[in-house]
């Protein structure tokens, strides 16, 4: 046999085998099968919803399976290896079933594709499209297409990252194909960018980075109370007033005046009073002779 009647000859008995599963395993929610060539024979990998109803009682249903397999199909030493499938919503096949027999309820397929393609979605999927097929409404036949996310539709990367399942509702008008595709969670699509969030700085720069000086830092207020003599300069000059260096507008007659310079500015402090103030003041003068 040429290398091209081997590689259609394997092509058709892998359809053939996974039309005999979808019919054996639909109770079990068959979900897909991959086939891999070993020095010990042909290992076969299905993937089912619920593993116990192909295992059965004491392995009894696969190795009868196994028999099957091995007859029909001409295989040398066939070993089936059961894995069950943790989220049915992302596996094309078992989609593409239950959608099938929704419409083979008699479910509308308008609202059977829309139920399905959310489950779908919320499960995780990066993409979804579901076909359906055939004589939906009337009796012409007719295609309807529910689409969600992204979805490839040709070149390798739709051959190699994209699940597909199908399915046959049979129905008194005729058959209605489903045909489910899935592009499954954390699957890296070519040509996809991300973009990267803007981080904003809450932290004031510094007077260096930010280029001019910071402005010097006001000290505390202090608390009242406090007189002036309290919060003056120490080592203030103090002098004893002369007769005759008394200023214009001075009381007279008021004996022991002390002066000091405070700056530039001429203070005096009178007798029986603990405040200093300028000279030049106008003063309150005593009237002679008031009560």
């Amino acid at each position: 046999m040429g290398s091209e009647r081997k590689f259609v000859q394997e092509g058709i008995n892998t359809v053939q085998i996974t039309e005999y599963f979808i019919k054996q395993l639909d109770r079990a929610g068959y979900g897909g099968m991959s086939i891999s060539r070993t020095p010990m024979g042909t290992q076969i990998t299905v993937f089912v919803e619920k593993p116990g109803i192909i295992i059965g009682k004491g392995g009894r249903t696969i190795r009868k399976l196994t028999t099957d397999v091995a007859e029909l199909f001409n295989m040398d030493n066939p070993q089936i290896d059961v894995q069950e499938v943790k989220v049915p919503e992302l596996n094309a096949q078992m989609m593409a079933t239950r959608l099938a027999n929704a419409l083979e309820r008699g479910i509308y397929f308008r609202q059977a594709g829309h139920n399905m393609l959310r489950r779908i979605m919320e499960a995780g999927a990066l993409g979804c499209e579901i076909v359906t097929s055939g004589k939906l409404t009337g009796s012409r036949s007719r295609v309807q297409k529910f689409v969600a996310g992204n979805i490839l539709h040709a070149g390798k990367p739709a051959e190699e990252l994209v699940e597909e399942g199908f399915a046959i509702a049979i129905k008194k008008l005729g058959t209605i194909g489903c045909r489910v595709r899935i592009i499954p969670p954390d699957t890296e699509i070519p040509g996809q960018f991300h973009t990267v969030p803007r981080t904003v700085e809450t932290e004031v720069e510094s007077a260096g980075e930010a280029g001019f000086e910071a402005p010097p830092e006001t000290p505390p207020e202090t608390g009242g109370g406090e007189t002036e003599d309290e919060t003056e300069e120490p080592e203030m000059e103090e002098v004893k007033a002369a007769p005759d260096e008394k200023a214009a507008g001075e009381v007279a007659g008021e004996p022991d005046e002390q002066r000091r310079m405070r700056g530039d500015v001429l203070e005096h402090k009178h007798k029986g009073y603990d405040y200093w103030h300028p000279v030049n003041r106008v003063h309150k003068r005593e009237v002679e002779g008031a009560d």
